[in-house]
């Protein structure tokens, strides 16, 4: 599968490491943000995903531990025609704590996945498969 993509400025070229599914994307900017603060911050990039697809981007594991943000939509998704020059990427970060991100410091990651095929939703009076138990049903341990 090939991505067309478009770098904004200088920024480092994505790259797909062959551990893992995921791909890293950096912080196209320094960033500095007061605790409670929101800020999009660029990731410097435009993509054409291919016909049917979709990123999802969420937070690295070490995002919260390095810069005390979060990402305030707990997990982006860009459909296939979020795909302009002028469609870029960012991370919508909620600090909370006191912070600076420096320009391409590795904040979020995507992947690429099949949208959602199309359904209909039938109403009925019953569902015929057995109750699980309700939420929390798995136990505690």
């Amino acid at each position: 599968m090939t991505i067309k993509i478009r770098y904004h400025g200088d920024v480092t070229p994505l790259e797909k490491i062959p551990q893992g599914d995921w791909i890293d994307l950096r912080a196209a900017e320094t960033v500095e943000m007061k605790a409670g603060e929101y800020r999009l911050i660029s990731l410097g990039v435009s993509m054409q995903l291919p016909k049917g697809y979709e990123a999802h981007v969420a937070p690295r594991s070490s995002t919260f531990k390095k810069w005390g943000v979060i990402q305030a939509n707990s997990l982006g998704i860009i459909d296939e025609s979020y795909c302009g020059d002028h469609d870029i990427w960012y991370f919508p970060a909620l600090a909370m704590r006191d912070t600076v991100i420096e320009k391409g410091d590795r904040i979020c990651q995507f992947r690429i996945v099949e949208k959602m095929p199309a359904v209909a939703f039938e109403t009925v009076e019953f569902l015929s498969a057995p109750d699980r138990g309700g939420i929390g049903s798995t136990g505690e341990k």
